[in-house]
């Protein structure tokens, strides 16, 4: 019998198990949650309101608004009930991030200036993808609205365009269609391990257009054997580009284990305890946490995917300890404790590069205490 949540609608409680109480859980989400959304907490703040009805996540060390927060943040708040901070989120999105002209129509422009400008006309996929499955968390959860909160809508027009962008004019889909895998922009032929998201695409292969559900199922299996390929044999450790079989792509440095390489962890261990797919790599995860176990986070380091080190520290240590963490959904032994401790003992970032750190370590609290789930459509 598979036990995975997807089946059961039940999901591992880490803290739980480990002799927390439900209550001191909730108090640690409630605080998390209000220290990343709450203007009385500056030094750890990442949303912000504008005027009556929108709002934005700021990214504090580049100190603009991109796809990944926006899309990390409505995520959040669907998986917390938080319909007016997600509807803030999304309205702010569509009116200022969507294209309407141009090879990218369609998509949503990865990086804003706070008053909406836009700093770049191209997307990023890891923001549409996870635009997708939040908009139809949403539609089940809330119900849709009009435009632009007919969620479900929006979710399966951006997956169509996605995987057919480009069939009939300008552009280029997120997905190579021969391969099923992810790309990392989508005018190039290479990929972003940390972009695959085999558990996502399982629940579009069920919600997306009917003509689009088998690709959507055929992508996570290819996903999964993926990651297997683009992670090191021997550290799991996976650089942040790779080529379509596996081997890093170092052009301009982006060849090793570094910030966008550490949401592996955390995808394989949602995945694993989502779907409990046979082929989820979850070997990769034990080995990425024995890598780390006995590295003090102070001296986190950019590493060869070999593990070799270099002298550059961590950019994000707190969010590299909080993909440990939700890694040991999908490992056993010592380690998948001893990481989950660190990361609760280790408190959210301050500082200017607080942003990528505190949207991880909030995944992160979530997956292991059993509310990062798949809300189901209503019956």
């Amino acid at each position: 019998m598979n036990k995975a949540a997807f089946h059961k609608s039940q999901y591992r409680n880490l803290l739980k198990e480990y002799g927390y109480s439900e209550e001191e859980i909730l108090k640690r989400i409630d605080e998390t949650w209000d220290k990343l959304f709450s203007d009385e907490h500056e030094e750890t703040q990442i949303y912000y309101t504008v005027g009556d009805d929108e709002a934005y996540m700021l990214d504090t060390g580049n100190i603009d608004v991109r796809t990944e927060g926006m899309s990390y943040g409505m995520m959040m708040a669907v998986q917390l009930n938080k319909q007016d901070v997600f509807d803030r989120l999304w309205k702010w999105t569509y009116k200022n991030m969507y294209m309407t002209e141009g090879e990218n129509a369609g998509y949503f422009a990865w990086s804003c200036n706070t008053d909406g400008s836009k700093r770049s006309y191209g997307p990023a996929p890891d923001g549409e993808e996870y635009f997708a499955l939040a908009l139809f968390f949403a539609s089940h959860r809330w119900g849709d609205g009009s435009q632009p909160f007919n969620y479900s809508e929006q979710a399966k027009d951006l997956l169509h365009t996605c995987i057919h962008k480009g069939e009939e004019g300008l552009g280029y889909p997120m997905w190579n269609p021969e391969n099923k895998l992810i790309k990392f922009v989508p005018n190039v032929e290479f990929s972003d391990p940390s972009y695959h998201l085999p558990h996502f695409y399982e629940l579009f292969s069920l919600w997306a257009y009917p003509e689009d559900r088998q690709f959507w199922k055929d992508a996570a299996g290819a996903s999964r054997e993926y990651l297997r390929i683009a992670c090191h044999p021997d550290t799991g450790l996976a650089p942040e580009y790779a080529y379509y079989d596996g081997t890093p792509n170092d052009d301009n440095g982006y060849g090793h284990f570094y910030s966008d390489s550490y949401r592996v962890a955390c995808n394989i261990g949602l995945d694993y305890e989502w779907f409990g797919d046979g082929k989820c790599p979850t070997e990769i995860t034990g080995k990425i946490q024995q890598f780390f176990v006995d590295k003090d986070p102070s001296d986190f380091r950019r590493y060869t995917v070999a593990g070799e080190p270099f002298q550059e520290k961590s950019l994000h240590p707190v969010g590299l300890v909080a993909s440990n963490a939700m890694a040991s959904l999908a490992t056993t032994g010592p380690n998948a404790r001893k990481c989950v401790e660190l990361f609760l003992d280790t408190p959210l970032r301050k500082g200017g590069r607080r942003y990528y750190d505190n949207c991880l370590y909030l995944f992160s609290l979530l997956a292991i205490s059993g509310n990062f789930k798949i809300w189901m459509p209503r019956k």
